[in-house]
């Protein structure tokens, strides 16, 4: 770790987090005393970076000592500082929501400062609206899947206790009408809360 520059250590701890099995305590506890130690060499975006990372590890490893105050506020208001750029798409599966009855914030930030397109706080059920960047090809099974980035974001968001659900952008395209579009959204609300939608979400 001391041999690393300040990227590939916030890279090399970003790639820790998303994979399938974590490290152990003792890894863990060292790539903290390591990133406190380079906090001031590391940029923006190695900052977001050992943010996810740290979130996964409060999750993960809820024995460990924590962040010092100082030092997960720098690392979260890095994180947060991005500024949201809502797509078309978004903005058409947030206005079909609220015509089925389906009230949330749009652009939610959890305590956390996980993002979320749309979401109902209370309940803590969030909606994901996936366009082509969060997807890669899968050659074995030749279909798109979701990137390592978006299920690392999930799984945060599970983790802080949140249900999310996601609509693709290529299910959303196939979609020809308004009805469908209502039906569709009904249909995944179901999945969550199931015999919730139809007359609650206003579609028949």
């Amino acid at each position: 770790l001391g041999e690393f520059s300040s990227q590939n250590f916030a890279n090399t701890t970003w790639a820790l987090a998303c994979a399938s099995h974590p490290p152990s305590d003792e890894i863990v506890t060292a790539i903290l005393d390591r990133a406190v130690e380079m906090m001031g060499r590391f940029d923006e975006i190695a900052l977001t970076q050992l943010y996810q990372f740290w979130l996964c590890v409060r999750i993960q490893y809820p024995s460990l000592r924590p962040l010092e105050p100082q030092y997960e506020r720098r690392l979260r208001d890095a994180y947060a500082s991005s500024t949201p750029r809502p797509s078309r798409l978004q903005r058409d599966v947030s206005a079909t929501l609220s015509r089925i009855g389906w009230t949330h914030d749009f652009e939610y930030v959890t305590d956390e400062g996980l993002s979320l397109d749309m979401a109902r706080p209370t309940s803590k059920h969030g909606f994901e609206v996936d366009g082509p960047s969060h997807f890669v090809w899968d050659v074995e099974t030749c279909r798109l899947v979701e990137n390592g980035a978006t299920q690392f974001k999930s799984r945060l968001l599970r983790g802080h206790g949140w249900a999310v659900t996601h609509v693709p952008f290529f299910e959303w395209d196939r979609l020809e009408s308004e009805a469908d579009k209502q039906e569709y959204l009904a249909a995944k609300l179901e999945e969550v809360a199931p015999n919730a939608a139809g007359a609650a979400y206003g579609v028949s």
